[in-house]
């Protein structure tokens, strides 16, 4: 049984990367190289001081996370960084490296995909049958996970509801994504908006990526996991597949570990641009859940499908999305029309003296130069040439073995 926590007394961070052929910048499917030459041979966990090493869905996608609940992020950033200057150090050899951001700009699922072949492949083989992994949703979509302890069902109450309106300003801080086979998207996070379909197939399984409201753990088991475990148990035949892992909305309960894992936020240039990111939004919770920005009762009123109309411009427009919502703002003790960008550097203002100098200065350059997406637009500057992207998103891989955020040319 593993051991519980209370609330924002520890915390959980993972982050995706893929991994590119130097030369020809295309996925390189080589994970379980990469974790053999580590390891002396292949295990699909590697643990590596406060840092963990683990595989992916898929053959080209290493995810690095804290190994185990951690009580510190000040010095967090340091500690991935570290992990990836060691990751790309033994894939300079195989010609290999690590490259950042939610998505591939270049990358032909159909073509490149490969999923992984060893512990745990039946279970993604069963994925793959179902909902076909070869698609943008499932093999081009690297996320960072904040994962947050609850102790009972009254802390899961205060914890879900702060998490569920949160969760719509979520884009306009860090979506990455506005780049996918060499075209711009017209979506600043274009990894959620795959993400909102690529379970078509059962539509239970990511209801309307923001979670219903369900404040307990009976109601949870009620509204949201048994209708997947209906809905799984003819593909399902062998009950090979965990129903926490089938949930996939944008914020999950974690029952087995008592936890809720945010799922929304895009991977960053760096380290030091993820866990600010995870910081602001975990200082920010924090006021929601004690109360100090709005009343548990009014966080708890707000329905899905209203937070998800909110989410759902934040992932076309970014950071730049006005919400004229008065209700909504009022949840953030906001009080005229405001954009996203506006509403985080006045929460960003409310809880700064708890965010360390390092991480300040990351959230400083993202409120003046705007989230990566807009940053990786604005070096582009229109010229959506193969050569063009290439280089741009070179300098994201420089970015994240130098751990240093990303300003444009332009």
């Amino acid at each position: 049984m593993a051991k519980k926590y209370k609330l924002f007394e520890v915390y959980g961070i993972e982050l995706e990367y893929m991994l590119i052929n130097d030369t020809s910048f295309k996925v390189a499917p080589i994970v379980d190289t990469l974790l053999t030459k580590k390891n002396g041979e292949l295990t699909s966990d590697i643990e590596n001081g406060a840092i963990a090493w683990s595989n992916e869905l898929v053959a080209h996608v290493v995810e690095i996370k804290t190994n185990g609940p951690t009580a510190n992020l000040t010095n967090l950033a340091d500690e991935f960084h570290k992990n990836i200057v060691e990751i790309n150090a033994l894939l300079k050899p195989l010609n290999t490296k690590l490259l950042p951001t939610a998505c591939h700009p270049l990358m032909n699922p159909a073509q490149d995909t490969q999923l992984w072949k060893h512990s745990y492949s039946e279970v993604y083989e069963l994925y793959n049958r179902i909902f076909d992994c070869k698609g943008h949703g499932w093999s081009n979509v690297q996320s960072t996970h904040i994962n947050l302890p609850f102790y009972n069902d009254t802390e899961f109450e205060k914890l879900h509801a702060a998490i569920r309106v949160i969760l719509p300003l979520i884009p306009g801080l860090c979506a990455s994504s506005p780049v996918l086979e060499g075209k711009l998207t017209g979506f600043k996070d274009t990894r959620l908006e795959f993400y909102k379909t690529n379970q078509k197939e059962i539509p239970e399984m990511t209801g309307s990526v923001i979670p219903e409201q369900v404040f307990s753990k009976s109601d949870y088991h009620k509204t949201i996991f048994d209708p997947i475990k209906t809905k799984i148990k003819k593909h399902d035949t062998n009950n090979i597949l965990d129903h926490h892992f089938l949930n996939s909305r944008g914020a999950i309960a974690r029952f087995d570990r008592n936890a809720i894992e945010i799922r929304l936020v895009d991977i960053q240039e760096c380290p030091k641009a993820d866990v600010a990111i995870c910081v602001l939004i975990i200082e920010v919770l924090k006021q929601l859940v004690n109360g100090k920005l709005s009343s548990l009762q009014l966080q708890k009123e707000w329905k899905e499908q209203d937070l998800f109309s909110i989410l759902d411009d934040a992932i076309k427009q970014g950071e730049d999305y006005k919400i004229t919502n008065k209700e909504y703002l009022a949840l953030f003790n906001i009080y005229k029309s405001s954009t996203i960008q506006e509403i985080w550097k006045q929460l960003f203002e409310l809880v700064k003296e708890d965010i360390s100098e390092n991480y300040k200065e990351a959230l400083h350059i993202i409120f003046k130069h705007g989230t990566l997406a807009t940053r990786i637009e604005n070096n582009l500057s229109n010229d959506l040439s193969e050569e063009n992207i290439i280089n741009t998103y070179n300098k994201l891989a420089d970015c994240l073995e130098t751990n240093t955020l990303f300003i444009p040319n332009n």
